[in-house]
């Protein structure tokens, strides 16, 4: 077991209410040269622990449960069928895998065995396939048999292991017929590759993210910590497998607070379904993106939240009126975070502290955050605005919590890596109580009459509108102006995409925003977004550039309603 690890798990969560506190005291634990998060850290605690570590409930009722001790035996077995298929130390495997009790035995076992693992989403095609398992050096991969097909337009000699039925493809099953034995620790280097993840990317091709057997497995006591886990808990985490932040809050974090895992599986989202869960299961911990809390607040809440205690929000922005109506009806604060694949959780609004309306909170404990200014690369104190930052001099060999780089692209890393910081590409503001507060991605700020504009203002005040579902605002160009906020709407079920609707909207959004600010333009519009559920402005912006000098067909002005001219 690894006490300083402990040590330190303890001590934020005994101060999970003291941010100053935690931030004075708190430092990373020095895990020793050979950590493994599964042979240092999981079995000492979950080895014959009757406790629940994971729990899934499908969309047709049916409940599978798997105490932590279950979970040592059956990633014990998997670990031996993949030794018998030769993969150890150091292989990178695929594992595209839906909720289901293989993704997280996959997961113990392959760093069981030192080995790296690839998590995939089940929505890529065999042309992403092909790229990642290239750019992974891919010795195996383990998906469902539904997904084998994919595989015959990926050539290799990799390693096939499916679960389910399907030719050619050795059966994961098989692993339950052997007995469960301890697998030696193999003495991987705390340094070692752990995790090669493929950003979703909203405006280019995937990158390759590394993250090693530390900078995951430990770094995310930073995200335990936003999260306010605590041992017991019951954590409920709406994501999808394949993405960094499935790993961040479906297995590392609660797993670092001895919590239960729990997955509520369904095909298409249902508010009323999610929320019986949520009661009927004792969620304590429940984090979920904005999107999924604009969809419930939309929802009949009057059930009220049952045995939770903490509300979370990630993934994007969190706009004020999710808080103020979740605060409403539930007496529940949401508490906003920031962080990427890059790295664990970095800012955030933590447990027991005061939320100040649209910040994402302050930064977390042990996470050198600074805000530097984009035009001079000068860090900025106190007050002010500047790129989202790490200081990559922080600690003996920069940020615990931090990724290696960005694999087979030199270019890109020594970009994020540029004057002694990593840069995130999000721009902030930061107050004199240093609470910051999102602006936006430093390619979606815009000037419109020589005004900075920040999409993520104006769109927080669009969902104000009980017609509006999601909003994206982008700059349209315009000739006087040179450019004007237009925002592309997607609407709440029941209304329609009419000039009243727009109408409604506009003037909102003139009574609410400062004249500069003012949304000129408005169409109703499916917003395209990457696999991960991430808003592709940056495909809005090209759609805009290429209508220059014409009018889209359903697009409505501000100078089409006589009383919202000038």
């Amino acid at each position: 077991m690894s006490t300083t690890l402990r040590t330190a798990r303890d001590l934020l969560r005994d101060l999970r209410a003291d941010h100053a506190e935690a931030v004075a005291r708190f430092q990373w634990p020095d895990v020793g040269p050979t950590f493994n998060f599964v042979h240092d850290w999981f079995d000492s605690f979950a080895r014959d622990n009757d406790q629940p570590g994971l729990v899934i409930v499908e969309e047709d009722g049916r409940r599978a449960s798997y105490s932590f001790g279950e979970l040592v035996t059956r990633s014990e077995q998997v670990a031996a069928l993949l030794t018998e298929q030769g993969i150890g130390r150091g292989d990178s495997v695929v594992v595209m895998l839906g909720n289901q009790v293989e993704l997280w035995e996959s997961m113990l076992a392959l760093i069981r065995l030192g080995a790296v693992i690839m998590p995939t989403t089940t929505a890529v095609g065999p042309a992403e396939l092909v790229d990642r398992l290239g750019r992974g050096n891919a010795r195996a991969v383990i998906c469902n048999a539904a997904d084998t097909a994919k595989f015959d337009e990926v050539p290799g000699s990799y390693v096939r292991i499916a679960v389910g039925s399907a030719d050619g493809w050795s059966s994961y099953a098989t692993a339950y017929e052997s007995v469960a034995t301890p697998v030696p620790h193999p003495g991987n280097a705390s340094t070692d590759r752990l995790l090669l993840y493929f950003t979703s990317g909203t405006t280019s091709r995937p990158k390759l993210v590394e993250h090693t057997h530390v900078s995951y497995p430990v770094g995310h006591l930073s995200t335990m910590y936003w999260l306010g886990l605590q041992p017991g808990d019951v954590h409920l985490n709406i994501s999808s497998p394949g993405w960094a932040k499935h790993a961040w809050s479906n297995f590392f974090a609660p797993w670092l607070a001895e919590a239960t895992v729990f997955v509520y599986n369904y095909a298409r989202f249902d508010a009323a379904a999610l929320l019986g869960q949520l009661r009927a299961e004792g969620v304590t911990t429940f984090c979920a993106p904005p999107t999924v809390w604009r969809m419930l607040i939309n929802a009949d809440l009057s059930g009220g939240p049952g045995a939770l205690r903490e509300a979370i929000a990630a993934g994007e922005p969190l706009n004020p009126e999710v808080i103020s109506q979740v605060e409403k009806h539930w007496g529940r604060t949401i508490r906003d975070g920031f962080g990427q694949t890059e790295m664990t959780a970095a800012i955030a609004n933590t447990p027991g502290q005061p939320v100040v309306a649209g910040s994402m909170g302050r930064p977390l404990p042990g996470v050198p955050v600074v805000l530097v200014d984009p035009l001079t690369g000068v860090v900025v104190d106190g007050v002010g605005e500047g790129e989202i930052c790490l200081d990559l001099s922080a600690g003996s060999g920069g940020p615990l919590t931090l990724m290696t780089g960005y694999q087979g692209d030199p270019q890109k890393n020594a970009e994020a890596m540029a004057g002694g910081f990593y840069h995130t590409g999000d721009v902030a503001a930061r107050d004199e109580n240093g609470y910051i507060t999102y602006i936006g991605r430093t390619d979606d700020v815009f000037k419109a009459s020589d005004y900075k504009i920040s999409p993520f203002e104006l769109e927080s005040v669009l969902i104000e509108h009980p017609a509006v579902a999601e909003a994206a605002v982008v700059p349209a160009p315009d000739a006087v102006r040179l450019a004007v906020p237009k925002a592309y709407v997607a609407l709440v079920p029941g209304h329609e995409p009419s000039a009243e609707t727009a109408e409604s909207i506009l003037r909102y959004a003139r009574e609410h925003l400062a004249p500069f600010l003012r949304v000129r333009r408005l169409e109703f519009f499916e917003l395209p977004k990457t696999i991960s559920g991430k808003i592709r402005r940056v495909e809005l912006r090209q759609r805009e550039n290429e209508v220059e000098g014409t009018r889209p067909a359903g697009e409505f002005r501000d100078d089409d309603f006589p009383g919202l001219k000038g």
